[in-house]
């Protein structure tokens, strides 16, 4: 914790996948937290060169894919598998900090994933069936950053009784036509949507919302109003 007046104000741990500072998604937490806590953010990748990241993390054959960006903005895809050590190096290098909560900033499934003392906070674990009981009987339009990422989203949906309809615009890569695609694409297919990465930002929500006229969860938002409730 840190001391500011007489006050202590407890750190927040967040990680991405990719690198740290996530200037496109702090934001949210930030506004959210409204300074009762500090955020200390870290990044699987971090000191790892676009040149490795391709050699050694990419995905081959059937891998569990994930994507998540650089420092300077590039995007990157990798295999879960090959990244859940350094993940969880990460974790045990935040808690050795005295951080008391993690926010992982990724909606992926990740088995086994562990904290020694910490609060590990899992998306997956929290959005997945709080869009299930918001969705409700209403058809669920899920949009994804990568194609190849929609069976395996299907499989922790079924969990819940869901079975989506699925789209892909990278929060990443995309532009509006990428968006508008997806949007076609799931309009008509059903009633309210999800943007299931915590890298898409509210830009890209007005965008599909704008395009498809369906209420669209927004990952990043809804997981940091979550976060802010169980922090003090």
């Amino acid at each position: 914790m840190i001391r500011t007046g007489l006050e202590l104000v407890p750190k927040l741990g967040m990680i991405t996948i990719g690198q740290a500072p996530r200037t496109d998604v702090a934001p949210f937490l930030l506004k959210q937290l409204e300074g009762r806590a500090e955020l200390v953010q870290a990044g699987v990748l971090d000191g790892w060169g676009l040149e490795a990241i391709e050699a050694e993390l990419s995905p081959t054959g059937s891998s569990y894919m994930l994507t998540s960006r650089l420092a300077d903005g590039q995007a990157v895809v990798v295999a879960r598998d090959k990244i859940l050590p350094l993940l969880q190096r990460k974790i045990a290098e935040l808690e050795a900090q005295g951080i008391r909560h993690i926010l992982l900033l990724c909606t992926g499934v990740f088995p086994g994933l562990q904290a020694a003392s910490a609060h590990l906070i899992e998306p997956d674990r929290v959005l997945t069936p709080a869009v299930a009981a918001l969705a409700g009987n209403r058809r669920l339009g899920v949009i994804c950053p990568l194609p190849g990422q929609a069976a395996a989203l299907q499989a922790k949906f079924a969990e819940y009784g869901i079975k989506p309809v699925f789209a892909a615009a990278s929060p990443y890569t995309g532009n509006w036509q990428d968006f508008a695609a997806a949007a076609k694409e799931l309009k008509g297919r059903a009633d309210v949507l999800l943007l299931d990465c915590m890298g898409y930002t509210e830009g890209h929500r007005n965008w599909v919302t704008a395009l498809s006229g369906l209420p669209t969860i927004l990952s990043s938002s809804l997981m940091s109003k979550l976060v802010s409730e169980v922090i003090a």
